[in-house]
């Protein structure tokens, strides 16, 4: 079961990253909860359009997952959470920001789409689907390395 699980998540993933390339950043500010996941240099990724991300230095921060009891509620961005949003909350960055994670030798590429934590000593609550993505969920609570998104570029014509 968890194999399908992972399978679907890289399918989302994978559609994600086309829907973000195709639409640009008006889309990523629309905020859908989607996300890709890349395996490039910390400070750039380029999705399968071509266009390209450049990410600020990795820093690390607090981190905790939310949603069971949640879901169904609308998110501070407008969306509806599921079990199967992938997102981020975060105190101050603005709703569509793109933030990049790295934990335990996993990396995802995912949208603030919601406030939050506000817990001392954390800066993000991960959603159930982001938190499983960076195989994070039996942790619970702890440190992830993140990068922000600094440019989103279109590949020239």
């Amino acid at each position: 079961m968890r194999q399908s699980r992972y399978s679907s998540l890289r399918w989302a993933v994978a559609l994600a990253a086309i829907a973000i390339a195709a639409y640009g950043p008006a889309a990523a500010q629309a905020g859908t909860g989607g996300a890709s996941s890349f395996t490039a240099a910390p400070t750039a990724a380029s999705t399968s359009a071509g266009a390209e991300l450049a990410f600020s230095t990795w820093r690390n921060g607090g981190a905790s997952w939310y949603g069971p009891g949640l879901y169904g509620n609308s998110t501070a961005c407008g969306q509806t959470l599921r079990p199967s949003t992938l997102g981020v909350a975060h105190k101050t960055l603005p709703c569509g920001t793109i933030v990049k994670f790295r934990h335990r030798g996993h990396v995802l590429v995912t949208q603030v789409i919601d406030r939050g934590p506000y817990i001392a000593g954390r800066s993000w609550d991960l959603t159930a689907a982001a938190s499983e993505a960076l195989d994070f969920e039996s942790v619970g609570v702890g440190r992830v390395q993140y990068a922000v998104a600094t440019t989103f570029a279109r590949p020239a014509k």
